[in-house]
């Protein structure tokens, strides 16, 4: 199909059949089809691995198949039979190399030996993990600690995140951002000062004594999918589920489910969402705002008329702390201000809010459509205050649920992986392994950015991840990533990372989570934590890629080893011989939350960590839940996004995607077909910009730091999407994104909302190759 065709709005189930074609599509895309199948039984199962992708949580009883379509595409793209040997090098520079796409390296396999960058020819060659050991330690001596940055993925496991944070540490500096930095560090700053813990505090179980889910800012269907065997089960049992959104994600209106035969033999399949709500990008502080205020009011008026309560009085009145004020805030509020800030109506939210009034137990789940805002952690904040004016967190069914991305990014703060020295066990440390740890505090991934930019940042170690690419401000990064003195890429396939590299180079492979992991002590297994902060075991199931391989703990040992003085409290080769001792060392650090961690990680279900706020004991300076007033419900009211022609950019995930890695061109759920070149915008808008379908646009960033930001030949298509809003896909959109324009207190950057202008280019720019396929509803 040409790409001057509009899109079509999908109007399938999320699962079904189309999931179906897309896992069959993908175990012969990566040559797996049968052996793949095979690998697929054991996923997320309790004596299984864990996926590589999504963190949600796996059940002690699970389905005969406990995967989703993006868990299958990135089991089959960690398992493919396609390898880059070190001839691939021989063949390509890395300035070649530059200008193929993320889809396009990492399609090429797996890595299959460590690599050392040669400057003379421009090409990764071969080397040994000695000398790649000793050179990177060499390096790294030659460098202040304090100008090295240690960055992890989420995927590494709990094992391979404690060595790592340690490796840091006993070096000298705590630079240990890691990918929560990118998404949900707002909700780890969010939460602590409002209910004394980083984390969620809903289970599984919740999930079946829950009458009411409120869902804000996340994609369920693709970001999530297994998430939607228990929401279906929900509605079954009448539950209420209230979605607000800018986009309405075909997982959050509707549900196939590809393991029950029924449902697949008949058209349509479970409604999940029985409100949706599509408010303006940037606009839940205002739609929350919106609901507190109903409540708030209603209670009132039952006071006055002595009726029962609207709130929960007694549960205010012991557990909490701010009431008077956050109410008389939420009283003094207009309707004008929420409705113009939310593009929701007043009676919408009261649709909402009388849903909530009447229910037992609530539910708040959110993704980083709430926390990638300039106000993301005044939006974790407003879904607290929500939650407490009812008193539910700490109730069967009730709770806060924020829904993590990556396998293990919760895990990694949990065990040490943190710029912040208040949140590490630095005198634990010290005791266990004799040494002093650094006390000053480290850099964030936005920091560390801006080091590379002022030149502080001198060395780079990435635990995996594709830092360059999910970072803001590409075309001013780029070239200051050149001038750094030492990169080093742990990870499994090539990706842009490994080519916007340092002087010195080194790009070393790793085992898969997947893959058989062969130690001294026999075959080692490891542990991640989810969403629900339950800890599971894992352990591989396929073959090496390559016989030169390392694992992650091992790569980890081999710098350390090169690298410190011999310390008789530690032995890291014994540690790779035996995981099980890395897991007596967090215990040994952690003994509250890891209580006999060898015993219990294979326990169905995992085993949940103690979670203070789940039995209302509020870890808070004062003692008490608190309630916390919004600064404002602008959510750029430092940036200069007003004017007719202003748009607010949110950027978004495919369905073939995970993070980063772009499994393939199509997106479904959104029509878009053989590209993410696209930009989705309301009709009204592009007729009042004076675009058609498939006009050809450069975006530019409105900002006023003297930068200019733009992408040039996007295609523009009518979506159904908020007035005054506008998508596009993550990466393609960061070089958009300033370092600046980030999240108050928390840094994370702020993808989901950038001021932008358009402006159409000549009919002579070539196509990007968009398949599309036909209007939207």
């Amino acid at each position: 199909m040409s790409s001057e065709t509009p899109i079509k709005e999908y109007k399938h189930p999320a699962g079904g059949w189309g999931s179906a074609k897309a896992l069959a599509s993908i175990l012969v895309q990566e040559h797996v089809s049968l052996h793949g199948a095979s690998v697929l039984m054991h996923q997320n199962k309790p004596d299984g691995f864990a996926c590589v992708s999504c963190s949600w949580a796996k059940p002690a009883d699970p389905h005969l198949f406990e995967f989703c379509e993006n868990g299958a595409k990135a089991t089959a793209w960690e398992i493919t039979n396609k390898r880059v040997e070190a001839e691939f090098f021989e063949t390509h520079t890395l300035t070649e190399l530059e200008s193929w796409s993320g889809f396009e390296l990492e399609s090429q396999g797996r890595l299959c030996a460590p690599l050392r960058w040669d400057r003379t020819t421009d090409r990764y060659v071969q080397t040994t993990w000695e000398h790649a050991f000793a050179e990177i330690a060499g390096e790294l001596r030659a460098l202040d600690p304090k100008e090295v940055v240690f960055y992890a993925s989420g995927r590494a496991s709990l094992e391979t995140s404690y060595m790592y944070q340690l490796l840091a540490r006993m070096y000298g500096c705590n630079n240990l951002p890691d990918s929560s930095n990118m998404c949900h560090e707002s909700t780890s700053v969010g939460l602590l000062p409002a209910i004394g813990v980083p984390v969620g505090t809903v289970t599984l179980a919740d999930f079946e004594q829950a009458d009411c889910m409120l869902f804000f800012g996340h994609n369920t269907g693709t970001n999530a999918p297994r998430m939607l065997h228990q929401l279906q089960d929900a509605r079954k049992r009448g539950v209420e589920i209230i979605t607000f959104n800018p986009i309405r994600e075909r997982g959050l209106v509707e549900f196939a489910n590809p393991q029950a035969p029924l449902e697949m033999l008949k058209p349509g399949g479970t409604q999940i969402s029985t409100q949706y709500h599509q408010l303006k990008v940037g606009g839940d502080a205002a739609a929350i705002a919106g609901l507190c205020k109903l409540l708030i009011e209603w209670d009132d008026a039952a006071q006055r008329d002595g009726a029962p309560r609207v709130l929960d009085a007694d549960f205010i009145a012991e557990h909490t702390h701010g009431f008077d004020e956050f109410a008389e805030a939420m009283r003094e509020l207009t309707w004008e201000e929420i409705e113009g800030h939310a593009q929701l109506s007043r009676a919408a939210l009261e649709d909402a809010a009388r849903v909530y009034a009447r229910s037992k137990a609530t539910m708040v789940l959110y993704g980083m459509g709430i926390t990638q805002h300039r106000s993301g952690v005044h939006n974790v904040q407003m879904l607290t205050n929500l939650l407490l004016l009812r008193g539910n967190i700490g109730r069967p069914g009730a709770g806060i649920c924020p829904i993590r991305g990556h396998s293990n990014v919760q895990g990694q703060r949990t065990v040490g992986i943190t710029e912040k020295p208040e949140l590490a066990p630095l005198d634990k440390l010290a005791d266990l392994y004799g040494f002093e740890p650094p006390r000053d505090k480290g850099m964030s991934t936005v920091e560390a950015c801006q080091g590379v930019l002022d030149g502080k940042v001198k060395g780079f170690i990435g635990l995996g991840g594709n830092f360059q690419v999910a970072t803001p401000d590409h075309h001013v990064m780029d070239p200051a990533w050149r001038k750094l003195r030492l990169t080093v890429q742990i990870a499994t396939k090539l990706n842009r990372s490994h080519l916007i590299h340092g002087e010195v180079a080194y790009l070393l492979p790793c085992l898969g989570r997947i893959e058989v992991d062969r130690q001294a002590g026999g075959e080692q297994a490891v542990s991640v934590e989810d969403s629900t902060a339950c800890i599971h075991g894992s352990h591989g199931y396929v073959e090496p890629a390559s016989e030169m391989l390392l694992s992650e703990p091992a790569i980890v040992a081999g710098i350390a080893d090169a690298l410190l003085p011999r310390n008789p409290r530690l032995d890291w080769q014994a540690w790779v011989g035996d995981y099980a001792k890395i897991r007596d060392a967090i215990e040994a650090t952690y003994p509250d939350q890891f209580r006999d961690f060898n015993a219990r990680f294979w326990q169905p279900g995992g085993f949940h960590r103690p979670i203070a706020a789940c039995r209302r004991e509020w870890k808070t300076p004062n003692g008490k839940a608190n309630f916390i007033v919004p600064e404002t419900l602008d959510e750029d009211a430092d940036m200069p996004s007003t004017g007719p022609d202003v748009l607010r950019l949110m950027t978004t995930r495919g369905d073939s995607q995970f993070n980063t890695t772009v499994y393939g061109l199509d997106d479904r759920f959104r029509g878009v077909h053989g590209t993410r070149e696209v930009l989705l915008m309301h009709r009204d808008d592009m007729a009042r910009q004076g675009l058609e379908e498939s006009d050809a646009v450069c975006i530019t960033t409105v900002s006023q730091d003297g930068i200019t930001r733009q992408l040039e030949g996007m295609r523009v298509h009518a979506f159904d999407i908020p007035r005054g809003c506008i998508m596009g896909y993550y990466p393609e959109c960061n070089p958009l994104i300033p370092l600046s324009h980030h999240a108050k207190k928390s840094l994370v950057p702020a993808a989901k909302s950038i001021p932008v202008r358009l402006r159409k280019l000549a009919a002579t720019v070539p196509a990007v190759g968009a398949e599309v396929e036909a209007e939207p509803a």
